[in-house]
């Protein structure tokens, strides 16, 4: 009886985590996906396959952790794509010049973080809409990678950087790719900072009702400053990881990418509202649009057809959400009833 009631008890308490429900049911969708596209081609289970996958799911469990982060302070970030790009181009020109590899890195690391900061100053320092400021500041780290290396792609990165091309792309840690064990690890710190942190309660409070976070005393401007400089960190990563496959910097790196980037957070259970959502959902969503993309390829579906279905359920997912927070009840208002 009493192993019945704890199991109730906990099945309650996961149930009652904000935005648990619509992970549990993507992440049976992942199960449903893997299985029939597992049947259609039994290629897609082999260990090759398997392997591929995960390193594929990475860069877009990275975007989606940084968009997932300002999506939760009911912002968006449109500059993903464009600071990947400038990521890929800084990094790869600074090596073919002759810099260390991982000084290049932390140069590039600076001036993408530096894009972060700018973002949240517009958006709550200036109150400029972020879809604005952040259109903005795309154009201008689009423009910055054509620069970088006076608008041509680079040159090889060369062997002085096979440890950067291992570290982040083609070396493995038992037997799975790095590119996958470092979406992991950031995705297990930037939990952890958004569901056990003061910041991290900060971050949904102005999400949720940014006029009460500001009579808490919650400083909006700062918050929105660190969910654009996590999703300028993930972006900046992910720049790392296409210039290692690459070998070489491309001026289109990126591009689409902030799509994906929303794509893993709604799908996941993010709400574009702001206010809700959990990083373990965009795992889900990432996987998600990772297996879409693979499964459908294997498939042997067009590149346009793809591209329909997956645009399909990103526009289903937001309309879900949207019908569930106007049907859900406000919090208070059975009191005001009384």
């Amino acid at each position: 009886m009493e192993k019945t009631e704890t199991k109730v008890s906990l099945k309650k308490r996961i149930l009652s985590i904000n935005g648990m429900g619509q992970v549990l049911t993507v992440s049976a969708g992942l199960v449903v996906l893997c299985i029939v596209f597992g049947i259609i081609n039994p290629t897609f289970f082999s260990t090759r396959n398997i392997g591929n996958l995960l390193r594929q799911i990475a860069p877009f469990i990275l975007i989606g952790i940084g968009q997932s982060y300002v999506l939760i302070t009911g912002n968006i970030d449109l500059s993903i794509g464009s600071v990947i790009g400038m990521s890929t181009m800084l990094s790869a020109t600074m090596m073919t010049k002759g810099v260390n590899p991982w000084a290049a890195v932390f140069i590039t690391l600076v001036a993408c973080l530096v894009v972060g900061v700018l973002n949240g100053y517009l958006v709550a320092g200036f109150s400029i809409p972020p879809f604005i400021a952040t259109l903005g500041t795309m154009t201008i780290a689009r423009g910055i990678a054509q620069i970088a290396n006076g608008n041509y792609n680079t040159n090889s990165i060369g062997e002085a950087a096979e440890g950067f091309r291992n570290f982040f792309y083609y070396g493995k840690t038992l037997g799975i790719y790095n590119t996958f064990w470092i979406a992991i690890v950031i995705f297990l710190i930037f939990n952890f900072y958004l569901s056990k942190t003061k910041t991290g309660r900060h971050i949904y409070a102005v999400g949720s009702n940014i006029n009460a976070a500001k009579l808490s005393g919650v400083s909006v401007t700062a918050v929105t400053i660190k969910v654009y400089v996590v999703s300028a960190f993930c972006a900046a990563l992910t720049g790392f990881t296409q210039c290692a496959s690459a070998g070489m910097g491309a001026m289109d790196a990126g591009n689409s990418y902030e799509m994906y980037a929303v794509a893993a957070s709604v799908i996941g259970g993010v709400s574009t509202l702001g206010g809700q959502g959990i990083l373990f959902g965009t795992v889900i969503g990432a996987a998600i649009w990772a297996v879409l993309q693979n499964g459908l390829q294997f498939a042997g579906a067009p590149v346009a057809i793809r591209n329909i279905v997956i645009g399909i359920i990103v526009i289903i997912s937001v309309l879900i959400d949207i019908i569930v927070r106007g049907r859900a009840p406000k919090k208070g208002a059975h009191k005001k009833s009384k």
